[in-house]
Formats: structure tokens, sequence, C-alpha cells
């Protein structure tokens, strides 16, 4: 395995970038059997969104959806997690419906997906606080009947970890029932170490500790549901059950100054399940009407039975157990119609949440400085919207409105909170306005303004047990953050610019100061703080024969001060994907990172100097069967440090993530079927911060 992987290593670049003593064209020469059909996935700038065509492309067979969205500028995929670049996590549609699990990624199959779109500047159809949209559309393909899709993977890094999924689906008529389960093992593993220096007493002081945390869970999904379908209307529904067990352990030490070092040895046994439930309704009607109907219901139970012990005996041990339950009602009702040569929306989104945080700690010294507390949140929102939409020629216009209503009740050891107890009320527009000079070359300006609710764990108010010294929790008075954001964002050819200009009054950033205790102790939390910054990112993508690559280059500076100490260093960062055509079915990627040392809140992160990732994957049986292996961060490079300094104390945190890794992964498709359920997300916001 050891060799393959080094002579994958050394013939990628050879293959990508050819000889450098002959033409660019030399691929096609030396690969004189290579016959490409396929083409470079077309993308271009539809007002503020980013629209790709993937049917017909030569990245349709690639895999899976992750491994298509990975391809994609200005989108990259880390761990199955999906972000864009200068937006962070998006809102992820499939055929009109909100993605409600990653796994939906994994299950749909390139060779199904039609098209992609990226929304760079969401309307107010979307909750306020959400940054950017992809939309994903399937190819329709119904056979009556029953499909199925099978996919196992093992994944060998640190530890071993390895997950199985099947998915049924039959079809009959205008119904459409489907069924899917999901078992996973997996196991991770970080090591390292953190020093606070401060000044305590008139003197230098350095807390330490070290840490070799493990993360070993079973986590299982089961999902059933059904639509229906007849001429313009629909409707459907699904359950999905999702429970969670796992005995996290924490070895490591702990010091004072130059005190002797304290043996420290963490356990948390995890119990967590979670039910979920969703309905919609979706009718066009004379014509032109479009109402679209969405309820979701979500309840979940969550514990942690926490034990420090310090093996030397001279520390008494420490117990802790905390329990979380939240239940979420929600409901999403819009009427979508033309109106004045163009599109006009207007609905509401409204919800109900309670979530609960009990936390009882067992050690009665430390009870007095960590105290047991049970706190419980409810929140009533209540929001109306209002969006328009027209072409004007080469000229695109839209524009949005969203009011939102909002009851807030805190109650701690059942007494109401009455300072954080609050109604609010929120007013945010959103208007864009995009030109298109021909089918390579586009342009788009917006503006928005949103308010981000920080999210449930961050507003408690009890506090936990990190170490001797230390103390981590949350921040009951937090605010609400409101952001102004304007974007420009163009297309030339095969160059993309993006610029962002962003303005955030009361965000949340974390800061550790001194917390007042009859002994040190130290404390992180979220606190509200205003930022500017400025995002530019510069992307580029041409296929050259059977290669393509995407590079993107950006700048990332902020404007923060706390306490007179600023937070201003800028980051610079490239990516760099590349995909490689191969006949027989064969598919290459060989992706790079970089990242220079710089400010983002609170945090100055580390510098990733070279980080890189490579897959081959291949197609058997018509199609029918995938087989991929990827190696991530084959060089070990990929850096997690960060340090912080606030309210006097300086945090230096070195730590080293299992990044580096193989995978190998099988799927098998029996008549593979587009995406099901055609719902919406009733309230995407809330559930995020749940």
């Amino acid at each position: 395995m050891k060799n393959l992987i080094i002579t994958l290593m050394l013939a990628m670049p050879s293959i990508a970038f050819g000889r450098q003593d002959v033409k660019p064209d030399s691929i096609s020469r030396e690969l004189q059997d290579v016959v490409v059909t396929a083409k470079q996935p077309a993308t271009k700038l539809v007002g503020t969104a980013l629209v790709s065509t993937i049917a017909g492309s030569n990245i349709q067979d690639i895999c899976t959806a992750l491994d298509v969205l990975a391809q994609l500028p200005m989108i990259s995929v880390a761990d199955d997690a999906v972000t864009i670049t200068g937006k962070g996590s998006p809102e992820i549609y499939i055929d009109g419906r909100p993605m409600r699990s990653s796994d939906e990624l994994i299950q749909l199959q390139s060779n199904n997906i039609k098209r992609v779109e990226l929304e760079m500047a969401p309307g107010a159809m979307y909750a306020s606080d959400t940054k950017a949209v992809l939309k994903i559309t399937t190819r329709h393909k119904f056979v009556d009947g029953l499909s199925f899709i099978e996919r196992g993977e093992i994944v060998a890094r640190r530890k071993l970890s390895a997950n199985n999924m099947l998915d049924f689906n039959y079809h009959a008529g205008s119904w459409d029932f489907f069924a899917s389960g999901l078992i996973a093992r997996n196991n991770s593993q970080i090591r390292g170490t953190t020093t606070n220096t401060l000044e305590y007493d008139g003197k230098e002081t350095i807390v330490g500790s070290s840490q070799c945390k493990n993360y070993p869970s079973n986590t299982g999904v089961a999902k059933v549901g059904f639509n229906h379908s007849s001429g313009q209307q629909s409707f459907g529904g699904y359950y999905r059950y999702n429970p969670e067990h796992g005995h996290f352990s924490n070895i490591g030490e702990e010091w004072l100054d130059n005190e002797p070092r304290i043996n420290r040895d963490i356990f948390t046994g995890i119990r967590a399940h979670s039910h979920r439930g969703a309905i919609y309704y979706d009718n066009t009607f004379a014509g032109k009407y479009l109402i679209h109907l969405d309820g979701d219901y979500k309840k979940s139970v969550s514990s942690n039975d926490v034990q420090t012990s310090y093996p030397d005996g001279n520390t008494e041990n420490v117990n802790s157990t905390d329990s979380r339950k939240s239940t979420l009602w929600a409901g999403k009702l819009y009427l979508s119609f033309p109106l004045a040569q163009g599109r006009f929306s207007v609905g509401t989104q409204d919800s109900y949440t309670r979530t609960t945080l009990d936390y009882l700690m067992k050690n009665p010294e430390v009870g007095e400085y960590i105290p047991t507390s049970f706190t419980e949140a409810k929140q009533t929102s209540a929001a109306v919207f209002a969006s328009w939409s027209r072409m004007f020629g080469k000229v695109s216009l839209s524009a949005g409105l969203r009011y939102e209503h909002v009851d807030y009740l805190l109650n701690v050891n059942g007494i109401k909170n009455r300072d954080m107890s609050k109604t609010y009320n929120y007013l945010t527009p959103d208007i864009s306005i995009g030109y298109s000079f021909n089918n390579e070359s586009q342009i788009s300006l917006s503006y928005k303004m949103s308010t981000v609710k920080p999210p449930y764990s961050q507003l408690t108010g009890s506090l936990s047990y990190v170490g001797i010294h230390e103390i981590e929790g949350g921040n009951p008075t937090l605010k609400d953050e409101h952001m102004h954001d304007i974007q420009l964002f163009g297309m030339w050819k095969g160059f993309m610019l993006q610029a962002d200009f962003t303005r955030s009054i009361d965000t949340y950033a974390f800061i550790k100061r001194i917390y007042p205790a009859s002994n040190l102790q130290l404390i992180m939390q979220p606190v509200n703080v205003d930022v500017s910054a400025v995002d530019l990112y510069l992307a580029w993508s041409k296929p050259i024969k059977i290669w393509i690559p995407n590079l993107t280059i950006g700048l990332h500076k902020q404007w923060l001060e706390i306490d007179g100490t600023s937070h201003n260093r800028p980051i610079f960062s490239y990516y760099f994907d590349n995909m490689i055509s191969l006949p027989k079915g064969f598919l290459i990627t060989l992706n790079a990172r970089f990242q220079t040392k710089g400010d983002m809140h609170t945090s100055r992160f580390g510098t990733t100097w070279f980080t890189l990732d490579a897959s081959v994957s291949k197609s058997l049986l018509n199609k029918s069967l995938q087989l991929k292996l990827a190696v991530t961060d084959i060089f070990n490079t990929r850096n997690n440090n960060w340090t912080m300094n606030t309210c006097g104390v300086f945090v230096n945190k070195q730590q080293t993530y299992d990044h580096r890794g193989i995978s190998v992964s099988m799927t098998y498709n029996f008549q593979p079927r587009k995406s099901k359920y055609k719902g919406e997300d009733a309230a995407k916001a809330e559930m995020n911060r749940l």
C-alpha cells in the first residue's frame, strides 16, 4: 500500500502538468488512445447565482455528490463538510427540499446530478443569517419498481473508522416510498498542549495542560418516508431516528509554573438520540400560482457523564453530569406567482423552540465556583417575507424584505431572568442587481442586512470543569448579531472575482480571562464584539484536454480590537484542485491547500504551508459499481495550531488532528434514482442553533 501511494504521488503531477519541453497540449499527444467525449462543467453567473451544468460533463461519473462539489469553483469539501469560499457553511437543497444530513450527499450519485446552483446572495425567502445556498437538481428518473444503493467505506487514520449505508426506493405510479439505514463506527484522535501565560498576584504565571483525546462513537440513522405526485400537485413526509453512543477519553497532564506535573484522566460517556418528522405540500394551480407548505418537528435528548480523575491521589476526583433536551415545532408557507413581468413570492415562517440544560456538579469543593444549575429557554418566532425578481434584457434585479418577531424567555434554576427574557423585532432588506455582457462575462452587486442569533449552546449560563485551573462556559447575556454585507461578484471567461465587505455588530467571539474564585481560575466564554472584514477571492478554471485545474487565491482581512489589543492580521490562502479523466472509467483528483498565519475573530491561526489530498476512482458494470481510493493530508502538514491574546491572558494551543489517512469505498447502484423527499426546511436556522 505504501508503494502504491508513493507511485500515485509521483505519477499524478506528471500526468497533470506534462513535460516542460513540449507545448501545452502535450498530454493529448502523449496519450494518443484517450478519447474524451465529455466536457468541462459549464459554469455561468445568473443574477447572483453560479450555475454549473454537471450532466454530460467529465465529472458526472466521479462518484458521489460530495466529489462533484469538491471540483466546482468557490466550493470546498473536507471530511464530508461543505464550505463556500468566504461564506462558510451553506444551506443545501436537493430538488427543492433542504438536505437534512450530509449522508444525502453520499447517497446521491454524481451521474444522477443535472446541475448545481450556488446562490451567493440569498434573498428574503431564507433565514436572514443564511450566507449561501447550494441547490442541486437531479435527473428525472422514474422507473416503476425497486431500486437501492449499497455503500461501504473504511477509513484508516490514527484510528480505524467504518460505515455502511443501504438505501431502498420503491416507485409505483404516482407513489414513491423510500427507506434507508446507516451504521457508522467513528474513531478519531487529537493530541496537543495548551499553555496560558498571564500576570497573577504580580508575577508571570503559566497554566498548562496536555491532551491525548480519543473519540470513539457508534451512530445510526433510520429513515422512512413517501411522496405522492399527480399532475402539478405533490405531498409527502418522512420520519428519521438518529441514536449515538460514545465513550470519549482524554489522557494528559496539568501544571502550574514550575510545579510538578499532575497526571489527569477524563472519561466521558455520551448517550444521545433524536426524532425528526417532516411533511410538505406543493401545488401549482391556474397555470401560474405555486403554493408550498412545510412542517417540521424535532426532539433530541443527550446526556454526558464526565469523570475527571487524578491517578497520583493528591487531587480529589471531579464528577459531573449534564442533560440537554430540545424540542422544535416549525412551519413555512409561501405563495409564488408572476407580478409586473417578474416573479413575486410572499410567505410566513414560524417556529417554537424549547431547550433545557441540567448541569449537576458532584464535587462540593468545585461546586463553590462551578455550581449546579438548571436552565430553560423558550423561543417563539414569527416571520413574514416577500421577494420580487425580474429580468430587464441583460439586467437582472431582485429585492426582498423580511420581518421577524421573536419572544425569548430564559429561566435559571426555576426563576425568570428578566434581563435576558425579551421581545425582539427585526426588519431585514436585501437587493441585488446583475448584468450579463455575454455567456462568458457577467457581474452582480448585492446588499443584505441580516440578524444572526447565537446558538443555544452559547447562551447557557452554566459552567463546566476543564481542569484544576480552567473553566468553560456560555454567556446568557449574548446579544443577536446585526450584519451588513455588500458583495461584488464577476465572471470573465474562466476567471471569477468575489469581493465582500461585512460589518458585524454584536457578533460573538471567544475570550479567556481570570474568573473570580478563591484560587486561580481561567474561564473561556463568548462575548459580543464588533468586527469589520473584507474577503477577496480570485478563481480560475479552464479545461486543458483531460486535465481540469481549479485555482482560487484569497485574502481575509478583519478589523477587531478588544481591550486595546488589535486582531487585524490578514490571512492569505490558495486552493488548487485538479481532476484528470482517464480511459476505462478512471478519474484522478489532486487537491492542494495553503494558508498563512492570520486572525479570525480573536483567534490567530497558524500557517498551513502545503496540504495535499488525492484520490483514484473507477466505475464498473456499466457505471453501476464505483470504487474509490482516497488519501488525505499526504505529507501530514495540515496545521491546527492557534493563539489567543485577550484580557491579559495569552493562550498558545498546539495540536495535531488525525487528518492523514487512507479511505476505500465501494458503491453499488441498482436502478439509481433521483432524490426523494420534496419538502423544505421550515426552520433551518433554529435547527442549526439547537
